[in-house]
């Protein structure tokens, strides 16, 4: 039994489970209970809920016909990607239908003339560039969990990456969108044509977090391969020193195709996981590209090399081949891998502050680990100041899981204060909903709620995300989870 988003009681029925099992076959849906509990949350492990029913649609049909057996019965549902969402953004607040896109995963199109492919939304990112490999163009959009999330959730979070310093985040690369609407409609927005509107729905689609409906088709650029590239690792014995390299940088009117920070937390993980080289002395390291042509990346790189040791470096390391540079790389994109090997249980935060405040935002995170005795590491994009502070600890102590949300909050806040905002690309799914009030004025909540409804007039998709207005069995959840959330907030 769960709740709607209006708070009423539902059942799921036996009648429900029979039209579900003949749109799908039983065999790609799930109702047992150990089976169903793998499904209770995403990568933001804090908050947990069961979903009544699990279903594994393969088209845009199947998940129409879904949609519609929902609404019939009035119960809620969620679409889910691979669940490496890390702010709740899947959880099935309420029960309810949980629709698993992972079996759409074709890409559907490959287009280099005109430069976009049309995919599925359980297409992992990763895999679109490897299909494009040999043929001159990428994906650009390169989250850190690129090798398992999938363009869907990229969507519906509009989610970043290392790269997307100087190539733009998830909105910058998504031309259109085929959805099925919360009602029930199949909807196309956008295209390689144009808009088809004097709106730009798409942009206002991407972000939405699913609330909008359940994308089944997704328009996306694909991005000529640059000509070289220039992949440096500068080392450094202070922190400060390495955030006034950051400064440094982006002062002297460079932007570098990725400027990424990791703390000595990470670097021995990631030293203990790899072995590739990391002194395990260094206060943080910065990992550091710049592409374009031949020419301009040597200029980019000497430049890049010098401003760091004028910053402090004490020593800036330049990839020398193709295979180097990987092996960096894989370092940086399975950082939050190694952190198993820190604890068993970690939280990460997605605050953003101006670059100049970078200094002093790292300084309030050491207090706060400090002040709640929560060991904090920290990896994250310099180079627009997205922070992604990781909070270690272990579940199954109350004590830590309270202290770790009381901390949390504290950073949160402090990006608040220094002039920022409380996510850059994880979105705010459940985990920070109390923040929106802080962040808009009544009316902006007013307005973005009205356009919700719009497209999701009665609320049954996605309920209890992103908007105080998602009703307050949201909260209640919450609050019953972890008694004083609320009023650290």
């Amino acid at each position: 039994m769960s709740a709607t988003a209006d708070s009423q009681q539902c059942v799921i029925t036996s009648e429900l489970l029979r039209e579900l099992a003949a749109v799908v076959g039983p065999k790609r849906l799930l109702d047992s209970q150990d089976e169903l509990l793998v499904y209770e949350c995403d990568g933001y492990i804090v908050e947990k809920n069961v979903p009544d029913v699990v279903v594994f649609p393969v088209n845009t049909v199947e998940v129409r016909a879904i949609v519609l057996a929902c609404n019939k019965h009035n119960v809620p549902f969620v679409p889910r990607g691979a669940g490496t969402s890390l702010a709740g953004g899947c959880l099935p607040v309420h029960g309810g239908v949980m629709i698993a896109l992972t079996k759409m995963r074709e890409i559907l199109e490959i287009n280099l003339r005109d430069r976009y492919a049309i995919v599925q939304p359980g297409v992992v990112n990763l895999n679109l560039t490897r299909a494009l490999a040999g043929s001159g163009f990428h994906y650009a959009p390169d989250p850190s969990s690129q090798g398992a999330c999938t363009i869907g959730g990229n969507v519906a979070t509009n989610s970043g990456g290392p790269h997307t310093l100087k190539y733009g985040v998830t909105v910058n690369h998504v031309i259109g969108v085929e959805f099925v609407s919360p009602e029930g409609e199949v909807t196309q927005i956008g295209g390689p044509i144009g808009r088809g509107s004097d709106f730009d729905l798409t942009g206002l689609f991407v972000g939405s977090e699913g609330t909008f409906g359940v994308v089944t088709k997704v328009w996306v650029k694909v991005t000529p391969n640059p000509a070289a590239y220039r992949t440096m690792l500068a080392i450094f014995d202070s922190v400060d020193d390495t955030t006034q390299a950051i400064s440094n940088i982006i002062g002297a009117g460079i932007v570098p195709a990725a400027l990424e920070m990791m703390d000595k937390g990470i670097v021995g993980a990631l030293e203990d996981a790899f072995h590739f080289g990391f002194p395990l002395d260094a206060e943080a390291v910065l990992l550091i590209e710049v592409d374009g042509l031949e020419v301009a990346v040597d200029h980019e790189a000497k430049q890049i090399i010098d401003l760091c040791k004028a910053s402090g470096a004490r020593e800036v390391r330049l990839s020398q081949t193709e295979a180097e540079r990987a092996l960096l790389w894989k370092c940086r994109k399975q950082a939050f891998g190694a952190i198993g090997r820190l604890s068993p249980s970690y939280c990460t935060q997605d605050g953003v502050v101006p670059r100049t405040k970078v200094p002093e935002i790292l300084k309030f995170i050491a207090s706060v680990s400090e002040r709640h005795d929560i060991r904090i590491v920290n990896v994250f994009h310099a180079g627009d100041g997205n922070l992604h502070p990781i909070l270690l600890f272990d579940e199954r102590d109350a004590r830590q899981v309270q202290r770790v949300m009381l901390a949390s909050d504290e950073i949160l806040s402090k990006c608040i204060e220094l002039g920022g905002s409380v996510t850059g690309e994880h979105g705010i799914g459940v985990e920070k909903i109390s923040f929106m009030n802080r962040l808009f004025t009544e009316t902006d909540l007013e307005v973005m709620d009205g356009v919700r409804r719009v497209f999701n007039p009665d609320g049954r998709c996605s309920p209890g995300k992103m908007l105080p207005t998602a009703g307050a069995c949201g909260m209640e959840h919450i609050e019953k989870s972890h008694p004083g959330r609320r009023a650290a907030m």
